[in-house]
């Protein structure tokens, strides 16, 4: 017997700084928008156990979208894209993420990011805590240097190949064969995309000495990190939470870089105690 999941897809058309987005996201449950982040270089099936999970969706509309190039948001459909290095800018990627929160009318939306999401996290409790209210920033920091490397699209490499493999050791040994298999096939097939992305998580993302300036009075953040996670390890985020007045940092035992995909189980029990934390604080 078919089985159909209670998720569906639709594309939205909106505009980013003069660039027109076609953007494709996925969508499940009821209440408050719960905004899901993937993380770089890949797309939003990362998600695809919080969207099945009844628990969840029983108090949240979850909302994972494909940030523009990435699954099945193409480029911007009114300019030469192909004739342009991508590199994703902090400018542009909090434009996106407000456009599409006014494009579907969302209204106090919690946004989760993971990575290069989880940094991006940062800048919206920066830059928009009006605009959210909660922001949970996975695997996130304030400064994530040495990643914009030009061997992610080395012409002597298989650049899916090599993306793919240099994040398998950011999974924990605990997580699911399964799982972390599925996590490295994602990222094979989003490696164009990839070192452009990276250019805001390691280069134009930088917080330091802004911290102070995060407001968390009406929009809660809470940050978690997995043990495993080497390119942003634990201390990292910590470090940022101290400096943001109100911010709560909670280490995730068990799990590496990729928690919502590597091991849902795991990440799931971390992430409630993100949302009932927000909750309470709200």
């Amino acid at each position: 017997m078919a089985e159909f999941s209670p998720v569906t897809g639709r594309y939205v058309t909106f505009d980013v700084l003069g660039d027109q987005c076609r953007v494709f996201y996925l969508e499940n449950g009821e209440g408050q928008p719960l905004l899901c982040q993937h993380t770089a270089g890949c797309h939003n099936h990362q998600w695809r156990y919080l969207l099945e999970d009844e628990e969840i969706t029983s108090r949240y509309r979850v909302i994972a979208y494909d940030l523009t190039r990435h699954g099945k948001s193409d480029p911007p459909a009114n300019k030469t894209w192909w004739k342009e290095e991508y590199r994703l800018t902090t400018e542009w990627y909090t434009a996106f993420v407000t456009g599409f929160c006014d494009a579907l009318e969302l209204e106090d939306p919690i946004f989760a990011g993971c990575s290069f999401g989880g940094n991006e996290a940062l800048q919206l409790a920066l830059r928009h805590p009006d605009r959210f209210g909660g922001i949970i920033a996975i695997e996130g920091a304030d400064h994530s240097p040495g990643f914009f490397l030009d061997w992610w699209q080395h012409p002597h490499a298989n650049a899916s190949q090599v993306t793919a493999s240099g994040v398998w050791d950011l999974m924990a040994p605990q997580s699911p064969d399964s799982d972390r298999a599925a996590t490295w096939f994602y990222y094979s097939q989003g490696a164009e995309a990839f070192r452009g992305d990276l250019y805001f998580y390691s280069v134009d993302h930088d917080l330091r000495g802004r911290l102070g300036e995060i407001d968390t009075t009406n929009c809660p953040l809470v940050m978690i990190t997995g043990e495993y996670d080497y390119l942003t390890p634990p201390e990292h985020s910590k470090r940022t939470a101290e400096g943001i007045e109100g911010a709560v940092f909670v280490e995730m035992e068990k799990i590496g870089h990729f928690p919502m995909s590597e091991n849902y189980p795991v990440f799931k029990g971390y992430f409630q105690q993100a949302l009932d934390t927000i909750r309470q604080k709200s």
